[in-house]
């Protein structure tokens, strides 16, 4: 029987692992779709890179889910920020919340840089991971500051550039994926791909306390299976 978070591969040609390895080599590695093919044909599968994109498009938000439920309770301090983003010639932002160990929380993309933006992010972080934290650091970008008073007034908030690092670092992946890319289609095109990419680098991030060689080759294999 098929439980609620399993995925159905049923009616493809090729099979679950393969699918599944392709997607994965596609998100997880700063590789382009027709590298993606090459890769695959040279183990003999020969698959195009329009079919790898498609795969990527219908499973990978399901792989992106079973992974989520994977995660262990985030961090009680969460760093946020925010990245422009150029689609189609128009800027957007890329906001961005990290907790203390450096494991993306969520990422939402936005057309404005304001408070109702900032809320927005508040609200949905609080809702996904069920708590409310013990502080926020930020930037100086007031908006989240204020959007704070009204989400939650007590919340302790740290707001100045040079503490908020480890926000900031969290973008490069980003970056690297995006001039692998060149550049993304459309907002929603984006935000799907976003939402996949970084809870796949989440898994393969290793932990403080995993820091040996032996088990950080046990916890990337754990990933891997994952």
């Amino acid at each position: 029987m098929q439980t609620p978070s399993s995925i159905s591969y049923k009616r493809h040609r090729f099979p679950p692992e393969i699918i599944a390895h392709a997607v994965w080599l596609y998100v997880r590695f700063n590789l382009s779709l027709r590298e993606v093919e090459e890769m695959l044909l040279e183990r003999g599968v020969d698959v195009s890179y329009e079919t790898i994109r498609r795969w990527t498009a219908k499973f990978g938000p399901q792989i992106a889910r079973n992974l989520r439920r994977r995660q262990v309770r985030p961090g009680n301090v969460w760093h946020l920020d925010e990245v422009v983003v150029k689609i189609a010639g128009k800027s957007f932002w890329l906001w961005r919340a990290v907790d203390q160990h450096g494991v993306v929380l969520d990422e939402i993309l936005q057309a404005r840089r304001n408070k109702r933006a900032a809320k927005r992010l508040l609200v949905r972080l609080m809702k996904r991971t069920g708590l409310v934290p013990k502080r926020i650091v930020t930037d100086k970008l007031r908006s989240y500051g204020a959007a704070k008073r009204e989400v939650a007034p007590g919340l302790d908030h740290w707001s100045h550039k040079g503490l908020n690092n480890r926000a900031e670092n969290s973008h490069l992946p980003f970056r690297k994926r995006e001039r692998a890319m060149h550049g993304y289609r459309s907002p929603g095109a984006l935000q799907r791909f976003v939402s996949i990419h970084s809870v796949i680098r989440n898994s393969f991030s290793v932990p403080a306390r995993r820091r040996k060689a032996l088990t950080i080759r046990y916890h990337r294999m754990e990933a891997i299976d994952a």
